[in-house]
């Protein structure tokens, strides 16, 4: 039996699709299916419930694109029918664009309803009834409470990112799309990783007896990823090894990755200084901007992003071949996703994670999650004096300097002097005066 890095993949023009789409493909450079566009194919385009973990990166948009935008060009319905479900703006907007382009030499429209845009017009958009819409939960949720009905037509329902989508606290807004969408015949749900709990929960929920293709965990080795750390001192440090890498590392694109918005904004004006073109991005702004970012981002325009976790979601923009975790991430799924912007479908690129003392035990805990160690790396020319603690535990964890305080020996405590009782005339009845007798009785 062939393993799996020696499958052997279909080329795009061998795929049962709709002539039309395969011609689109070809002009967008698709040559040969990926693995998750060649394992889902057919269960999808036999119509089952697909739950489905990829890596980012691994051509999964098109994966449940083209057999489903196939399934409306071979059956003459009319109405929404497909309704793409996404946690974020950026990746609603970056799949409404994916789609267009597959759908070029179709009549297929689609539509796109997310926050930040005028709502009348996305009205439009559900009761003009374009056969595919690209949303985001909560203002799909929005709504739907205002045209209840508009998804009576609906045929598949896919989630995207949809274990992103509920830490993000989406999963009510989901279970009541579902049910809007409950004469639908298909549901299909990608997510980073199958073991997610909500995921789960999700999947039970709403799927019936999906088929189960798991093509990568967040253990999952990215081997076209060079992943490495630069110790670093505090902030002030972290700034001036940014903007030596920014000076000096070979690249089209970076991306620099922060755990506020705040942060994220106050990085901008030292680079400028230094006169790199750089841009900003967070959910802070309102969507004009955003997309005048994106925009020239993508153009390259601007080729260095500061950016929070809004961009460590789905977004695939060619060229990025640096990615920084000027803060490490929380959690190790966030790292995984925000090094996902690079190395991606066979490209190389590099992740650099600067990381001070205070953040050394998040970062060892990531290695041990993801079960990689990063390499260490030291920049003679802004070289600090954190290389990293002095003492480490057998995990790789700082070891404790600070000496446990002796517990203090229990004395008796001296107990408070006791002021003798007179008890001379305990018992005695007490003779009335004429200082505390009545005024009529004194006199």
């Amino acid at each position: 039996m062939p393993t799996h890095t020696e499958t052997i993949l279909p080329l795009f023009i061998d795929l049962p699709l709709h002539s039309t789409l395969l011609e689109a493909a070809a002009k967008q450079g698709y040559t040969t299916a990926t693995a998750v566009q060649s394992q889902t194919l057919t269960p999808i385009l036999e119509g089952h419930d697909v739950l489905v973990s990829a890596a980012t990166g691994s051509g999964k948009t098109a994966a449940f694109l083209l057999p489903t935008m196939d399934r409306l060009l071979n059956a003459e319905t009319h109405g929404t029918r497909i309704l793409i479900l996404v946690p974020t703006r950026e990746l609603a907007q970056q799949i409404t664009d994916h789609c267009q382009q597959l759908a070029a030499f179709t009549t297929l429209k689609t539509g796109l309803i997310t926050g930040g845009a005028d709502f009348k017009k996305q009205q439009q958009h559900l009761l003009r009834q374009s056969d595919i819409i690209i949303a985001t939960p909560g203002r799909l949720h929005e709504h739907l409470e205002a045209t209840p009905d508009v998804f009576k037509n609906l045929e598949v329902l896919i989630l995207d990112e949809a274990d992103r989508m509920l830490d993000m606290g989406f999963s009510l807004d989901v279970l009541r799309i579902s049910d809007a969408c409950r004469g639908r015949k298909q549901t299909l749900l990608f997510s980073a990783t199958l073991g997610h709990p909500a995921v789960l929960r999700i999947a039970a929920t709403i799927m019936n007896e999906p088929a189960t293709i798991a093509l990568s965990t967040v253990q999952d080795q990215h081997q076209d990823i060079q992943q490495q750390v630069v110790a670093c001192d505090d902030h002030a440090h972290k700034q001036k090894v940014l903007t030596w890498l920014l000076e000096n590392e070979t690249y089209d694109k970076a991306i620099i990755f922060t755990n506020t918005k705040l942060r994220a904004d106050h990085l901008r004006g030292p680079l400028r200084g230094q006169k790199l073109r750089v841009g900003v991005l967070h959910g802070d702004l309102d969507q004009t901007a955003r997309n005048q970012v994106m925009g020239l981002y993508r153009d390259g325009t601007i080729n260095i992003l500061i950016t929070t976790d809004v961009a460590g979601r789905g977004l695939d923009i060619k060229g990025i071949e640096l990615v920084i975790n000027f803060d490490m991430p929380r959690t190790a799924h966030h790292y995984v996703h925000r090094i996902g912007r690079t190395g991606r479908i066979g490209e190389q690129g590099m992740a650099i994670a600067l990381v001070s003392a205070t953040e050394w035990n998040l970062m060892t805990g990531i290695e041990r999650y993801l079960k990689q160690r990063f390499v260490r790396r030291t920049i003679k020319a802004v070289t600090g004096n954190f290389t990293g603690p002095k003492k480490l535990k057998s995990s790789g964890k700082a070891a404790s300097a600070k000496q446990k305080a002796p517990i203090p020996k229990k004395t008796d405590a001296k107990k408070p002097k006791q002021r003798e009782r007179v008890t001379k005339n305990i018992g005695k009845r007490r003779l009335p005066t004429t200082s505390n007798l009545p005024e009529n009785e004194a006199s």
